[in-house]
């Protein structure tokens, strides 16, 4: 699909799409929660469908009742041997130790940019904990035998806390009991602030030591009982809209929540730092364009949010600098030389120095055919940029934003952009 994007000014109220975060840790708590659940404020990005399909094969039932969904779990059953994760980095690194709760030879694949994304972790952890795995040296697609026995273990964190939310449900289900996991340089820790929240919330306690350590003393275990949760709103496509609104607004922003554990609330940081006009309500805020400046941010723990940090940074006045370099490269692209390129397209000098980027703004920024490089958070960057750009825009394969976040385009038209998509010929 190629969309094109004009230079426009928005206005008005949109609500902030449902978190895939949130929404993924929900269907693996639901699987494991041997009765309904209901699920509300469900999201549908391609993410949100494959956590669905992939509790499905598990063994789960999912019906659609209006706006919610209700989840029966029966813990982990697998039907036809055989689970595909989609493009979803979360749902194969959480769901995979999952998966191992079964005694049965469960093949796990996934699609896209995550055939090449590594795997190692797997290889490297699972036998020492009873279970039999098989990957395409070190890459997917992956053959896992259980039953996953809860042993005292060390893990590497650097790379992804993604390993550890799944080994952390595992365990919880497995009714670990005087077992300690230990994590050494364990990136991105609010996303396991979530992970720990959504246990709770279903009835298992870990005890957190500092991110170190994270201890099942037994003592608090999940009671098959019907539950509600409700999905929290996405700071992380919220980002792009708030950056959206201090470009080229101002809008207002509704369904995200200022407490929330996600790691991308901190974009509320970079967007005071810079000088974004910004009005907290209850339950909404409002952002708009001022003297934008040029700011200092580490990303480390939510790397996420370089995309719109570089679009924001385009139009701050100075260097902007962002810490956190490293996290980017396996992703669905590799970020850093992505934003690198595709801005640079938009006249926008992009840096990497090491694990620090170095955006200059505030030269102006020009329409230009730039292509998501099938990355979700690529597309959105580039269409919060192209907002006040200089003439019009044009993203390559523009459908890259259904892995997260659907319905932007809708979003920013809503506001007021000029946005149109056309089927892309091969």
């Amino acid at each position: 699909m190629l969309t094109y994007i004009k230079r426009s000014i928005l206005r008005g109220t949109i609500q902030a799409p449902a978190s895939k975060s949130s929404m993924q840790r929900a269907c693996a708590a639901a699987l494991l929660n041997k009765a309904e659940t209901t699920i509300v404020n469900p999201g549908h990005s391609n993410d949100d469908k494959a956590a669905l399909r992939v509790i499905q094969a598990l063994g789960a039932s999912v019906i659609e009742d209006k706006s919610v969904l209700k989840v029966t779990g029966f813990g982990v059953r697998p039907g036809a041997g055989a689970v595909n994760c989609g493009e979803s980095g979360l749902g194969i690194r959480m769901f995979a130790p999952i998966i191992a709760l079964s005694e049965k030879p469960v093949k796990v694949d996934g699609e896209g940019s995550l055939l090449s994304r590594p795997m190692d972790f797997f290889d490297e952890i699972f036998p020492q904990l009873g279970i039999r795995v098989i990957s395409n040296k070190g890459k997917l697609p992956l053959e896992i035998q259980g039953p996953l026995q809860p042993k005292n273990i060390v893990i590497d964190g650097s790379l992804s806390s993604q390993f550890l939310t799944g080994l952390l449900f595992a365990y919880a289900a497995a009714g670990a009991k005087d077992i300690a996991i230990r994590v050494n340089n364990l990136k991105s820790r609010p996303y396991i602030d979530l992970t720990l929240q959504v246990l709770r919330h279903f009835g298992w306690k870990v005890e957190n030591r500092n991110y170190e350590e994270f201890y099942f003393s037994g003592d608090a275990m999940n009671t098959p009982v019907n539950r509600s949760y409700t999905v929290e709103g996405d700071w992380s496509g919220g980002a792009f809209l708030l950056v959206a609104g201090a470009i080229a607004g101002p809008v207002t922003v509704k369904g995200l929540d200022a407490a929330s554990t996600q790691a991308d609330k901190a974009i509320l940081q970079a967007l005071k730092d810079c000088g974004a006009v910004m009005t907290m309500g209850e339950g909404s805020m409002e952002i708009g364009p001022a003297g934008l400046k040029a700011f200092r941010f580490d990303a480390t723990d939510c790397p996420d949010l370089f995309p719109p940090l570089v679009a924001l940074a385009s139009y701050c006045e100075g260097t902007t600098v962002i810490d956190g370099v490293s996290r980017l490269a396996h992703k669905e692209s590799n970020r850093g030389l992505t934003l690198q390129e595709e801005f640079g397209k938009m006249g926008v000098a992009v840096e990497l120095d090491g694990d620090r980027m170095k955006v200059q703004g505030g030269k102006g920024v020009k329409g230009a055919v730039v292509h998501s490089r099938h990355d979700h958070r690529i597309a959105m960057a580039c269409a919060v940029a192209a907002l006040r750009a200089e003439g019009d825009t044009t993203i390559e394969e523009a459908q890259a934003i259904n892995k997260s976040y659907p319905d932007f385009y809708d979003h920013l038209q809503q506001l007021g952009a000029e946005v149109n998509n056309k089927t892309q010929l091969a």
